[in-house]
């Protein structure tokens, strides 16, 4: 999922996984239209070998999980994922492309030129019919039970050293090279009003769900470790 700590992440992946951590980031999920990258999801599973991945250890980028369903019925899988609270996501995100535009580059999308150019508020930003629902879209096809792992980013520390010992059997240390991307709340977050946020979380009440429902999995993980 964007911005919710992916290379903080990804730095104890390479940590562990060194050359067979294989990156997966060229499919641009909010770059295209809901059914495209559906279908491109899809496509690219059933096209994929087995044979690829004989000395890939983990795959890390942003991609629908869908993607790697087919795999999974010829190789033991683990999938995982973390989440972040939906709004401060979206704020994220929002001052992220405002930092991040690039008008000359050939990787910027037709969304992300219309949120700088038009001079896009967050409100707008986050009503956006693109933008609606991300984690939920990002799950399509994938049933939320087949994740092992969920993480949440505003417990990153405690929950990755879960995930390393839990999910990979060691005792990785968090990294932080991210530190806009972690629980802080982005700054854009502040300019909404009460009842903004409260349409705000409506537009997202899917994700909102999925976020809550993972933080109660997270404390009944944390109920039976006492």
């Amino acid at each position: 999922m964007p911005k919710t700590a992916g290379v903080s992440f990804r730095a104890s992946l390479e940590e562990h996984f060194g050359e067979r951590l294989r990156p997966d980031y060229d499919d641009y999920p909010l770059a295209q239209p809901a059914e495209r990258r559906r279908e491109q999801a899809r496509l690219r599973g059933e096209a994929a070998q087995p044979a690829e991945f004989t000395d890939v250890g983990c795959v890390h980028g942003h991609f629908l999980p869908l993607k790697y369903l087919p795999l999974a019925q010829s190789r033991p899988c683990t999938f995982v994922t973390w989440l972040r609270e939906p709004l401060a996501r979206l704020a994220s995100h929002y001052d992220y492309w405002q930092r991040s535009y690039d008008p000359d580059s050939g990787l910027t999308s037709s969304l992300h030129r219309r949120v700088v150019e038009e001079e896009w508020s967050l409100r707008r930003f986050c009503l956006a019919a693109e933008l609606r629902n991300v984690y939920t879209e990002f799950l399509w096809g994938f049933p939320p039970k087949r994740l092992d792992f969920v993480g949440i980013t505003e417990f990153f520390a405690e929950d990755l050293r879960y995930f390393s010992r839990e999910i990979l059997g060691n005792n990785l240390q968090p990294q932080t090279l991210n530190q806009r991307s972690q629980a802080a709340a982005p700054a854009s977050e502040a300019s909404l009003s009460h009842a903004e946020r409260a349409e705000i979380e409506e537009f997202h009440a899917a994700d909102l769900s999925l976020y809550h429902g993972a933080l109660a999995q997270r404390r009944g993980r944390l109920s039976g470790r006492r």
